[in-house]
């Protein structure tokens, strides 16, 4: 007698991926925008520069979709005040694709994003030089990013956002810049709605990063604070979407690193990042949300890229 095998099996996917990819950013030197790939391992390996695909930039969104591959979004791509709404694809073996031809959504760069709904994602908020934006783009299960649509929250932009609650099911918008630093916070339930601000917890900062970690949780950490003064105070994120207080930093203080979603499906990572000079140290998370100290990695330093995780 055969086993009987539930009728949604074969169309199961599993949202807790094992590999990570970062891409873009800025490289210093003359302030160029780098096209620049690395990969992360299950281990959480940075592998080294891979070739650049697509148009070079940095300031973007990343988040995964379609629960095993990824997908980057908007940014600055020169640098000299000229902003894309370029997406770029990445497919489940970690393969980052040419620019997409078309094109949608408002231009703009310090944008963020994050997995929602499982296999779902959302590109949200940002600012285009002098203005801020309080909108947000839907991505399918299939990578297909929406027209704009008007969200709940102070507009602002460099911000972080990550996913949290089981399966990827909600995401989380928190801190950022409006002409100051704020720690409010915006959540996006599993049918990609936003709702209003709610009260900022832990030091208001910018240029920070965000990624999940425990299959269920979230982490913001590092930034700044403005005036030159960067920061590695961390705050964890529960599987409910509360963002706790400050945890002392681990790590070197920093403005602008990358942050892959996961790796090893319950682990996350930060990399790069800005002092004065360009960083290529990595921070690893446990799946306890433990920050580990500074690890070099083979890549090359840079800020203001983005991650996403696949497979």
């Amino acid at each position: 007698m055969f086993p009987i095998i539930p009728a949604n099996s074969a169309a199961e996917i599993s949202v807790l991926n094992d590999n990570g990819i970062f891409f873009g950013g800025s490289e210093g030197a003359g302030n160029p925008r780098a096209d620049i790939t690395n990969t992360v391992s299950d281990a959480g390996v940075v592998a080294s520069d891979g070739t650049g695909v697509g148009t070079g930039r940095s300031a973007m969104g990343a988040c995964e979709f379609g629960g095993d591959q990824g997908i980057f979004g908007f940014g600055d791509d020169t640098g000299t005040g000229t902003y894309c709404a370029i997406t770029n694809l990445v497919s489940n073996a970690g393969v980052l694709a040419a620019d997409q031809a078309a094109t949608t959504g408002t231009i703009r760069f310090r944008v963020e994003a994050a997995t929602y709904g499982g296999t779902k994602g959302i590109f949200a908020y940002g600012r285009d030089g002098p203005g801020y934006y309080a909108i947000s783009n839907l991505v399918s299960d299939t990578g297909v990013v929406a027209e704009d649509a008007a969200i709940s929250g102070t507009a602002r932009a460099s911000m972080a956002a990550c996913e949290y609650n089981t399966d990827k099911d909600n995401a989380i918008f928190a801190y950022g810049y409006s002409g100051s630093g704020t720690a409010v916070s915006n959540t996006v339930t599993n049918q990609g709605v936003v709702s209003s601000d709610v009260a900022g917890v832990g030091t208001a900062r910018w240029a920070l990063s965000a990624c999940g970690y425990g299959n269920d949780k979230g982490i913001f950490a590092y930034g700044t604070t403005g005036g030159g003064v960067v920061v590695a105070m961390s705050n964890k994120v529960s599987n409910t979407g509360t963002v706790a207080s400050d945890t002392a930093g681990v790590g070197t203080a920093r403005r602008g690193p990358g942050a892959a979603t996961q790796y090893g499906e319950d682990k996350g990572i930060f990399a790069f990042g800005q002092i004065t000079g360009y960083l290529n140290a990595k921070n690893l998370v446990a799946s306890d949300g433990t920050v580990a100290s500074d690890t070099a990695t083979v890549a090359t330093a840079r800020a203001e890229l983005n991650g996403c995780s696949y497979n």
